[in-house]
């Protein structure tokens, strides 16, 4: 997948599940700061996440620094590199 997919892939999933501004989707858009949510909506992330990517999303030290839509999409990126099958 690519990044831009992913980006997409991402920013869809969220602007539906938590009726998101399309217009603040920018990268460096900071989950509680800039769109509003919080430590709940972040657990409603992950799970919406792995159902969009069918992959399983570790609730570990990497997923604590997700601060940033960029940092998410990289984290995915990331992710789907080690788990190519998914």
């Amino acid at each position: 997948m690519t990044k831009d997919a992913i980006i997409k892939t991402v920013n869809d999933a969220l602007i539906k599940e938590f009726e998101l501004d399309p217009a603040a989707m920018k990268p460096e858009a900071n989950f509680f700061i800039d769109l509003g949510l919080d430590s709940l909506d972040a657990v409603d992330m992950v799970i919406v996440l792995e159902q969009a990517f069918k992959v399983k999303i570790r609730t570990n030290y990497e997923v604590g620094k997700i601060m940033t839509l960029n940092d998410l999409y990289n984290y995915i990126e990331e992710l789907l590199k080690q788990n190519p099958n998914a």
